[in-house]
């Protein structure tokens, strides 16, 4: 038996490398977004130094080994066999021997297979280890423009229209970047609910990361719709759109909690809200918290 999504996992320690036990390591290995030289030394000694390999497609992965002259066997494990693959994986690691996973492109588990492996090999209590390495939402993120923090990455949206325009309407007050996987097929429909749904904000589109083509897109909706509807894109795309932004505060009544409240109505998290006008009215956040609750308390009676 292994845990399964969504199951609860309770308080334990993990030594990720003293006091190791009679188990195997399940590496966590990251490979290249497009460029083969962003694999790491590191990444390159962990793959042939395990027992085996657990590739997202054995293909794929095959190729990278080639290129580093890495040897070691590999088995394939993804969205559609995990369910039977992983007590065979949980046994060959109880035996003492290490195995790591990769996806095809970046981090395993981030829009990749990965995480159903990782909770059966806590709840066996194997030990975990993840290596640093690519992922492309930070890396876009990063040379997008866009407020690098706070953000919120979502993976790809849903495919469908109805469902992606309820993910959008339900996501549309953030005030926080939002990081999103698109391929470039659904790119324009995308952009086009994004304009609707989300108005005249500030976009960013990078395509191609590390690769020879790589490329960065900043507009807003409509100006990117008009673009790639005239030039349609190539390449899995990051989709970064900016946070819903704040009114100013002297548009607020001049009253802190007035103030906190003026931006939940506007889809704040209530502690962020706190955060934010205390930060900007240098008042104490805590004593801001405590007069907030006991407002809203007082607001409920």
């Amino acid at each position: 038996m292994f845990v399964v999504p969504g199951s609860f996992v309770p308080m334990k320690r993990q030594s990720s490398f003293k006091g190791a036990s009679a188990y195997g390591t399940l590496f966590l290995v990251p490979t290249p977004i497009g460029n083969l030289g962003d694999m790491t030394f590191r990444a390159v000694e962990t793959l042939k130094n395990v027992d085996l390999i657990a590739a997202e497609d054995t293909r794929t992965t095959g190729l990278l080994l080639k290129h580093f002259a890495i040897e070691t066997r590999q088995t394939a494990l993804h969205e559609h066999n995990w369910l039977e693959k992983i007590p065979k994986l949980l046994a060959t690691l109880k035996s003492g021997k290490s195995i790591a996973q990769v996806s095809d492109a970046g981090m395993p588990s981030i829009s990749d297979p990965g995480h159903e492996l990782v909770l059966a090999a806590l709840d066996a209590e194997i030990s975990v280890v993840s290596l640093p390495g690519a992922s492309a939402g930070i890396t876009a993120l990063i040379a997008s423009g866009l407020a690098s923090q706070p953000f919120t990455f979502h993976g790809f949206l849903p495919r469908k229209k109805n469902q992606q325009r309820l993910f959008l309407e339900q996501h549309a007050a953030s005030t926080e970047t939002q990081i999103f996987y698109e391929s470039p097929l659904r790119l324009v429909a995308t952009l086009a609910n994004l304009l609707e749904i989300y108005g005249e904000r500030e976009i960013v589109i990078a395509r191609e990361l590390t690769k020879i083509y790589e490329e960065y897109l900043r507009g807003t909706p409509s100006e990117l719709l008009s673009a790639l509807t005239e030039t349609p894109v190539r390449g899995e795309c990051v989709l970064m759109v900016s946070g819903q932004s704040v009114p100013p505060l002297t548009e607020f009544t001049d009253t802190p909690l007035e103030a906190v409240h003026a931006l939940i109505e506007a889809g704040t998290k209530p502690n962020d809200a706190i955060k934010q006008i205390a930060k900007a009215r240098d008042l104490n956040r805590q004593a801001l918290y405590t007069d907030f609750h006991n407002w809203t308390h007082k607001e409920k009676k």
